[in-house]
Formats: C-alpha cells, sequence, structure tokens
C-alpha cells in the first residue's frame, strides 16, 4: 500500500472513530480501555493530540516527562483526557486528514495507521463492539509493528510462531500456527490478551506463554 492510500486510512479511521464515540454516553467515556492505565476518554485525546501535535509540542511533552518515552504518552494522554468529550471529537474530525508524526525514527503513516486502529479496538471492545478495520489498513499497520524494537519487539516476543491473516494476504513468522482476522493481529503485537479471544491455532498457547513470561 502507497503512502497516499495509508493516509487515506488513517483520515477515515479517526472519522470512524469519532461517530462511535458520538454515540456514548458520558459515563462511559470514564471506562477504563484495553490500554492499560488509559480511560477511554484518554485514549480518543491521545489519537487526538497526535493528530494535531507538532514538533514543539512533542518536545514540550518529552521536557514534561524527562525524557522517558512511556511515560512521555501516558501523561499526555490523561492530561488531553481532561478535554471534554464534545472537544475530543471536534478535535478528531478537525484534524482527521492531518499527516503529523511524532519526532521518532521510523514515525509516518504505516505507524500512524497502526497507532489509530489498535487504539480504536482498545475503546470498541470494551463497549462488545467490533470496529470497522478494512482488511488491508490492517495490514500496513502489521507492517511498521513487525518492525518495531521499542516499546514492543514482536519479532522477539513472538518467534516460534506462524502468523497468518485470513481475511488478508499477511504472514510472518515459523512454527505453530495463529489464524484469524487481520486487526486482531494488531492486538497480539501489541500484547493486548483480547486479541486471543478472535485468533484460533496451535500456535495461540505458545504465544501466550511468550507474552506472559
Amino acid at each position: 500500500m502507497d503512502k497516499a492510500r495509508m493516509w487515506s486510512g488513517v483520515e477515515q479511521g479517526r472519522l470512524r472513530l469519532a461517530d462511535f464515540l458520538d454515540g456514548l454516553r458520558p459515563e462511559d467515556w470514564e471506562r477504563e480501555s484495553l490500554c492499560e492505565g488509559w480511560r477511554v476518554r484518554d485514549v480518543a485525546a491521545h489519537l487526538a493530540g497526535n493528530a494535531r501535535f507538532g514538533v514543539k509540542d512533542w518536545l514540550r511533552e518529552a521536557v514534561r516527562a524527562r525524557g522517558n518515552f512511556n511515560r512521555m504518552v501516558l501523561e499526555s494522554g490523561k492530561r488531553l483526557g481532561a478535554e471534554l468529550p464534545a472537544e475530543i471529537v471536534a478535535s478528531l474530525r478537525e484534524h482527521a486528514a492531518s499527516r503529523q508524526v511524532p519526532p521518532a525514527p521510523g514515525a509516518g503513516p504505516d505507524s500512524t495507521i497502526m497507532d489509530v486502529l489498535t487504539h480504536t479496538q482498545d475503546i470498541a471492545l470494551v463497549f462488545g463492539h467490533q470496529a470497522e478495520i478494512p482488511p488491508e489498513d490492517a495490514v500496513a499497520g502489521l507492517g511498521s509493528l513487525w518492525k518495531l524494537r521499542f516499546p514492543f519487539n514482536p519479532r522477539k516476543q513472538l518467534a516460534g510462531v506462524r502468523m497468518v491473516a485470513e481475511d488478508a494476504d499477511w504472514a510472518v513468522g515459523e512454527g505453530p500456527e495463529i489464524s484469524g482476522p487481520a486487526s486482531a493481529f494488531l492486538l497480539l503485537l501489541t500484547n493486548r490478551p483480547a486479541a486471543y479471544e478472535q485468533l484460533k491455532g496451535q500456535g495461540l498457547e505458545l504465544a501466550r506463554k511468550k507474552q506472559a513470561a
């Protein structure tokens, strides 16, 4: 998939999430998401912030977090999560077509589409909703994840299993097989236990043990 198509997927993903968020009740925004340490409002605000943040914004957040990447992401999400739900939704829509990326090595449309689609599931699955995720968009995000060494390292953590998407042309690894929708592998490669409910195969138990170690 070329970069223009990835950015289109990012835009559509943000707009779909904004539509879903519009239907939530006030109390729903306070629920814990599948992303550890973040409420629904924090995850949504993180995505809205990523769409509008420039280099100066990220530098400010890095200084606040004293250079600690995980702390920067977590604390900036919670800080932005203090915004009103209507403001978060409006920001997602206003900046849906944004091509801003964090000043990090390898950041681009593939890492952005991965972030949007993974966090969309962090929110939607809490409410028993299976988010609409085009398989080809999920594959673009998986390509970004498979190259990562930080904060996830799926090549190392899931070594010894073969992962095959049933709805897209994507397969990686060697060993006992795990199969399922491409969107579920976004969850698996980012250590979300919710992935196991959507996947199957002889390699699944081995993957569980590796990720629990």
